[in-house]
């Protein structure tokens, strides 16, 4: 068995790459328990099985231009990263009976060397950024073995004489998307520098401690609100349609040109965020296809408002319960405003400890969900989402005619998943992606595509005029309307 300390494969590197080991040292900690995000993810994760490979954060660095990129000084800056920051060096493991974190003061880190003019990369024609993707996906292709294993796997991709590309796929337990941007920025700074100034921000450890302490106030604050919301929803959503397929989760992907400009005009014309628009359109869609009057969304809030923790190297984003309650039928330009107070007090509940909320809803008779959510979880991780609006007039009939341009395809399928449904808007080249993964019993393909394209025509319709409730058909009445 390998030195705790020292961790690395145990088979041996292709025929034209090379494992080097590179040795860091740091500050040492005593162990602490999980932080409340990586208490709800390791939960999702055992949920998973060997679907867990899909919350792996892959990231590729180029070297930059201006800075040193021999093997032995990249080598140096990732040894530095991994020694200033303990959540790189922490392993979970079980002391005393308890899931706990465990940093190692000093060890060694294997990485990767590969060359981009290798044989086995010909299908990547030896481009050094395409080499980069093959081998992130190669390095996230097997679950972390979190008891082993440093929470980052690293490669380096070299290109002639000089390193081009650094790959790291990061454990998504040890830390979230903003704790990776934190991380990237201070190796890029150690690339060109050789050093970074300012001290690291709070580990994972920290966070954990303060978790116990400090902030148990905030979540008791976020359980009474959970308790309060969930009893108001209903305790199923979108009725069974069918005998689930194999396999039984499966992804149908919008992409429209016509969305992404439709969005924009309508939050220019209400005064209203994009994503705003974009989840109310959701909600929206969720309410009249199951019937029900209060609909439950599930956010992602990522906890950086609390203070000290801008810059935390750290698992802090969380599940939240947004409530969106239409009883009064509001038109859709009224329904925008309470969409957005909903979010933001879903942002504002949205740091607990898992195992409060779970107690607290045993206590309450409500549903722990301890397989698949029956309440839509939506998404939006677009990166320029309103720092392009439109400047001038559209005309409505342009953006109808590029309804025509809307494709719809399948993507892929998962045995196991966290959620009924998923809704996730990301940016494309022309216009936006509206992705949906659901469970085949409840959204075989045909009805994906069709709840996929509710949303886009209420979005349309929304960004040149106010609708009124019930802002579009229920599917019952266009089956209806088509027998008819």
């Amino acid at each position: 068995m390998q030195s705790p300390e020292r961790v690395g494969p145990s088979a041996p590197p292709p025929t034209g790459h090379a494992r080097l080991g590179v040795g860091f040292a740091g500050e040492s900690a005593s162990p602490a328990p999980l932080t409340w995000g990586q208490q709800a993810l390791w939960a999702a994760m055992r949920r998973r099985g060997r679907e867990q490979t899909l919350m792996s954060l892959r990231r590729i660095v180029a070297t930059p231009r201006r800075g040193p990129a021999d093997l032995a000084g990249v080598l140096r800056a990732v040894g530095v990263l991994v020694g200033r920051n303990s959540s790189l060096r922490t392993r979970i493991r079980t002391v005393d009976g308890d899931r706990r974190q465990v940093v190692a003061a000093a060890g060694e880190l294997s990485v990767l060397v590969v060359d981009a003019a290798a044989a086995q990369f010909a299908a990547e024609r030896h481009d050094a950024a395409a080499v980069a993707a093959t081998v992130a996906d190669q390095l996230a292709a097997t679950p972390f073995d979190h008891a082993r294993e440093w929470p980052q796997r690293v490669a380096l991709v070299r290109a002639g004489d000089r390193i081009s590309h650094v790959v790291i796929v990061f454990s998504h337990v040890t830390v979230d998307f903003e704790a990776v941007e934190a991380l990237l920025r201070q190796l890029r700074l150690l690339l060109i520098r050789g050093a970074v100034d300012t001290p690291a921000g709070p580990q994972s450890v920290d966070v954990a401690r303060r978790e116990q302490d400090v902030d148990r106030w905030r979540s008791a604050r976020a359980v009474a609100y959970w308790v309060r919301g969930f009893a108001r929803l209903p305790a199923q959503t979108l009725p069974w349609v069918a005998p689930p397929a194999t396999p039984r989760f499966q992804r149908t992907v919008l992409v429209s040109e016509a969305a992404g400009t439709a969005v924009r005009l309508a939050a220019r014309r209400c005064r209203a965020t994009s994503s705003t628009v974009l989840v109310a359109a959701v909600a929206a869609v969720v309410s009249r296809w199951s019937g029900n009057d209060v609909c439950g969304l599930h956010s992602m809030a990522n906890n950086r408002a609390v203070d000290g923790y801008a810059e935390a190297i750290a698992k802090l984003n969380q599940v939240g319960l947004v409530v969106v309650d239409s009883t009064d039928r509001p038109s859709f330009d009224d329904l925008l405003p309470r969409v957005w107070r909903a979010a933001l007090e879903a942002y504002r509940h949205s740091y607990y400890d898992p195992t409060e909320l779970r107690r607290a809803f045993e206590a309450a008779g409500l549903p722990w969900e301890a397989g698949v959510s029956p309440h839509c979880y939506v998404n939006d991780v677009r990166l320029a989402a309103d720092t392009d609006l439109p400047a001038g007039p559209v005309e409505e009939a342009q953006v109808r005619a590029a309804l025509a341009g809307t494709s719809v395809t399948p993507a892929e399928s998962l045995d196991h998943f966290t959620w009924r449904m998923r809704v996730e808007i990301n940016d494309q080249p022309r216009g936006i992606g509206i992705a949906l993964t659901g469970d085949s019993s409840y959204l075989p393909p045909p009805y994906a595509e069709r709840f996929l394209r509710d949303v886009e025509r209420l979005v349309v319709e929304a960004a040149f005029r106010d609708l009124p409730w019930p802002w579009l058909p229920s599917p019952s009445d266009e089956e209806r309307a088509t027998r008819g």
